[in-house]
């Protein structure tokens, strides 16, 4: 038996910046991302997205602000390896078919 003051009352508080029509437009447009040929860009960046809600939906948003929104809709950050200017392919080909030495000591060859 619960005690009718005791049981919790809805709160209020701030409601939430994007309705659940701009969240899936979001979704959208994440998830389609942005032209490279146009934009020079293959991926969003938080700052993009806030951007992009300031013109679609005339909100402004604090980047960390999306990062959470990101979160709640299941988007996780994705981040691309880095890569030297000065890499070269075939050193790394020549060192990926050379036995290490540990491989050559191995008590298992």
């Amino acid at each position: 038996m619960a005690l009718t003051g005791l049981a919790d009352q809805p709160r209020d508080g701030r409601p939430p910046k994007l309705d659940a029509e701009e969240k899936a437009e979001l979704v959208r447009i994440v998830l389609a991302g942005p032209d490279p040929e146009v934009t020079g860009v293959s991926a969003f960046t938080r700052e993009d997205l806030v951007r992009i809600c300031e013109q679609r939906f005339a909100k402004s948003l604090h980047v960390t602000s999306m990062g959470r929104i990101l979160r709640e809709l299941g988007l996780s950050r994705q981040k691309a390896r880095p890569s030297h200017p000065e890499k070269d392919p075939a050193a790394q080909a020549a060192f990926k078919k050379s036995p290490s030495a540990t491989q050559k000591n191995s008590v298992y060859t």
